[in-house]
């Protein structure tokens, strides 16, 4: 390939990757959006995502069983005050039991009939783990956080597999809860049924805050 074609092939895909850090859902097809907002994405003005259309975002409260964003709780009420409805979400841990994860979770989401549905996030799996833990502990453990966190929240939980997760330990075919998926700019296929709500970008380049934003929606 000459270099004239490497070069119009680079600013191709930088312009691709500009325009896909922009895009989002189109709001007539998917009224209902939103965000996912953790420590990772530093300040974020929740007025301004308001602004841009979301009507709710989720954030990040407890990840396994002693890491806290916090600023959970100023998240929390810059939310309610910007007039979104909001959500808590937990990072699960495949190294660590139940219990801790779930006692951490408590600490920090209220008891708030008002609240989203929780969501329970799953992404690493027990690879990297220190010592080892079988699928079959996974799941176990996975399923006895669901019923711990449901019973702290009063509602059924939902479930965000990231592919890995999903190919390594079938939550959406052993759990029967409702799921949010992630794949950005192309609806995601990965589960055994379907998907209540999708992270349609994880890139979502936006002036609500210097980090970009992970843009979900609901399926309408």
């Amino acid at each position: 390939m000459s270099l004239f074609l490497v070069l119009i092939a680079g600013i191709g895909g930088a312009y691709a990757w500009s325009e896909g850090r922009s895009w989002r859902p189109d709001e007539a097809l998917w009224p209902d959006q939103g965000a996912l907002v953790g420590a990772v994405d530093g300040a974020v003005d929740f007025g301004t995502v308001a602004g841009l259309g979301a009507q709710f975002v989720y954030l990040e409260a407890s990840d396994g069983a002693g890491r806290k964003d916090p600023a959970f709780a100023q998240n929390f009420a810059r939310a309610r005050a910007a007039g979104l409805q909001v959500g808590a979400a937990h990072r699960f841990d495949p190294c660590a039991v139940a219990d801790g994860q779930s006692a951490n979770f408590v600490t920090m989401v209220p008891r708030d009939g008002t609240l989203l549905p929780p969501a329970i996030l799953l992404e690493g799996t027990a690879e990297d783990c220190p010592a080892r833990v079988s699928d079959a502990a996974v799941q176990s453990e996975l399923m006895t956080l669901v019923n711990q966190i449901e019973a702290h929240s009063g509602k059924p939980a939902i479930l965000a597999p990231e592919e890995s997760f999903e190919e390594a330990y079938a939550p959406s075919r052993r759990i029967d809860r409702q799921l949010w998926l992630t794949r950005s700019w192309f609806e995601p296929e990965y589960a055994s049924r379907p998907w209540l709500m999708w992270t349609a970008n994880r890139w979502y380049q936006t002036e609500a805050a210097q980090q970009p934003l992970r843009w979900v929606v609901v399926q309408p």
